[in-house]
């Protein structure tokens, strides 16, 4: 991916798939610090078992940071203006997340064209962890 849309961008045109992980409870625990969410729950394992989970699970907003990193390297970061996202399903650790993207519109705007796309962060078990819809503005 080339972080300025070098290839054509037309509705239906997608970026390829990037995979992040296998997650571990280390990556979780380094969110937590960069973040400042340090809910026990992603760090520590017995809190979060006698919580009633099998064990610690990543920050959503790491998910939904990760696709959002994908999302910029395909289209710039200099280009966004809209990111919307939706919290699907929980990640724990040796979980892999494969993020996908997909344009669904492009309108004429001023100073450039509007591209809206829709991404998702996918797990292994074929379950989705995150979707968000996002807007950029490509110069024309």
């Amino acid at each position: 991916m080339s972080g300025t849309a070098a290839a054509p961008v037309a509705v239906g045109s997608t970026a390829p798939p990037k995979d992040f992980g296998p997650m571990t409870t280390r990556m979780f625990v380094r969110y937590s610090g960069a973040s400042g969410d340090l809910n026990p729950m992603h760090y520590d394992d017995q809190a979060a078992r006698s919580a009633g989970y099998p064990s610690v699970f990543s920050q959503g907003m790491h998910s939904a940071g990760l696709l959002a990193g994908y999302a910029v390297e395909w289209l710039g970061a200099e280009n966004v203006r809209r990111f919307r996202v939706r919290f699907r399903e929980q990640v724990w650790p040796g979980d892999v997340l494969t993020c996908t993207g997909r344009v669904t519109a492009i309108d004429e705007v001023t100073g450039g064209r509007m591209v809206t796309v829709e991404l998702s962060a996918t797990r292994q078990t074929g379950g989705t962890a995150v979707t968000a819809f996002a807007a950029f503005l490509l110069p024309a």
